[in-house]
């Protein structure tokens, strides 16, 4: 019975070329900031451009300092909602979730109703 096992393969499997052909991982690190800087500058010229064509469209009404001020706050906050909500991944949401669950109190939980005692 030990003769049929004895010819029997026990290093990975090695596809045709796969020595010459070996692949660098990539850090995903690296990739999310790339893609976080990308995003970033994507959002900024666009809120730019949107800023200076609301400013020079002259369909639109004059706005005030003010009202032009209060409109580049509220872009900019939007703004950084959207970054704040990209940086994280879900994982760190879900995480974020369930600490934020383990902190409540359990004030809708049933309570122990005993007539004894």
């Amino acid at each position: 019975m030990s003769d049929a096992y004895e010819f029997v393969a026990k290093s990975k499997l090695k596809l045709k070329n796969d020595s010459e052909h070996k692949k660098k991982k990539k850090s995903k690190h690296k990739r999310k900031e790339k893609v976080k800087e990308r995003a970033k500058e994507s959002l900024q010229t666009s809120v730019n451009e949107s800023l200076e064509d609301k400013i020079t469209s002259s369909s639109a009404p004059k706005l005030t300092k003010a009202e032009l001020a209060f409109k580049q706050q509220q872009e900019k906050m939007r703004n950084k909602r959207i970054m704040e909500k990209a940086s994280t991944t879900h994982k760190e949401r879900v995480e974020k979730f369930n600490e934020h669950l383990d902190s409540l109190t359990e004030h809708f939980d049933i309570p122990k109703v005993s007539w004894t005692k």
